[in-house]
């Protein structure tokens, strides 16, 4: 069966939920509410009040907060640059909150996860939804964190796991050619519908070939993470820059094997985000990598019932190739 077949598929079963929702809401809820409960749908509603006043309370200066202190290295302190919400990302969390407002849309993606998860992951249902775009910086961070002008050209960059693209568009600006790799084909779909070139995940590496190359939380999620890295420093030209975003605590999950443990293992260790930080650093210096600069960044991703969004902390590094 196509995808386009599932989705009209799925698309009947929504609409009949609907009817059945329409006609019986009112009526079970009065009951559960007889009986001293309330209905599943009543309580999800509930909490995602409770989550929509608690973001609106939210100190975000708190997403981009850190302790320098925890930071032994002089070299690695000193090269901290200080982030805050800007435009850019209060737009993603004002859509993702009217999204999630929206009832009988996430009934529906509800509805449909639990039909697709039979035979897809959960990133190919999130291509195939068009829901769950994450943010991870604007483009105005880009330009913070690399110090480069708004004129810059990088030639060619790559964007490796690169999802739907939403967080390329912050660089692709800045180039001549966007070249991206993602294992999911509905989201492989989805970012040549960009006009994003789209290889082979083993088909990337090549000799000094790209001015910039990005990771956005993508070491924690594949199998050889140590052989991508230092098949990034040798694609990398002299000079390029290659920005990483990686979530901390750090926490390797494989969707793609059986047992979800990659096969090689990034040691990032340490007790605090700052501690970790300056782990995952000098690990990637080890390759040869000269740190840039650094921040931490919140992971965005878009909300549903429970909650108007999601977060996780994400520290962000940009290091050149010397």
């Amino acid at each position: 069966m196509t995808n386009s077949n599932y989705i009209l598929w799925l698309s009947g079963i929504f609409l009949f939920i609907i009817v059945f929702h329409t006609n019986f809401l009112t009526k079970i809820t009065r009951m559960t509410s007889l009986r001293g409960g309330r209905s599943g749908l009543v309580k999800t509603l509930t909490v995602k009040m409770e989550a929509d006043r608690h973001l609106e309370n939210f100190d975000k200066t708190q997403w981009f907060s850190v302790e320098l202190g925890r930071i032994s290295s002089p070299d690695i302190r000193d090269k901290f640059v200080q982030l805050a919400s800007d435009e850019e990302t209060e737009a993603f969390i004002e859509h993702s909150v009217d999204q999630s407002d929206w009832v009988f849309t996430q009934l529906w993606y509800n509805v449909a996860k639990s039909l697709l998860s039979w035979v897809y992951c959960q990133t190919d249902i999130n291509a195939m939804l068009s829901r769950g775009s994450m943010f991870v910086f604007s483009k105005q961070q880009f330009v913070k964190m690399t110090g480069i002008q708004e004129d810059t050209n990088f030639g060619t960059i790559l964007d490796l796991g690169a999802g739907d693209g939403k967080p390329t568009e912050a660089m692709s600006g800045f180039c001549d050619k966007v070249v991206t790799t993602e294992m999911s084909k509905p989201m492989r779909k989805i970012l040549a519908s960009k006009g994003f070139e789209v290889l082979e995940i083993d088909n990337w590496a090549k000799k000094e070939e790209y001015g910039l190359i990005s990771a956005l939380n993508l070491f924690d999620r594949c199998d050889k993470p140590l052989s991508i890295v230092s098949d990034i420093y040798n694609s990398l030209k002299p000079g390029g820059f290659f920005v990483v975003a990686l979530v901390l605590p750090f926490r390797p999950y494989v969707e793609s094997v059986p047992s979800h443990k990659p096969s090689e293992e990034m040691k990032v260790s340490g007790k605090y985000f700052e501690n970790q930080l300056e782990s995952a650093v000098k690990m990637f210096q080890t390759f040869g990598f000269e740190l840039h600069s650094w921040s931490r960044i919140p992971y965005l991703c878009e909300g549903d019932l429970a909650k108007p969004i999601y977060s996780l902390d994400d520290s962000l590094m940009v290091f050149r190739k010397p």
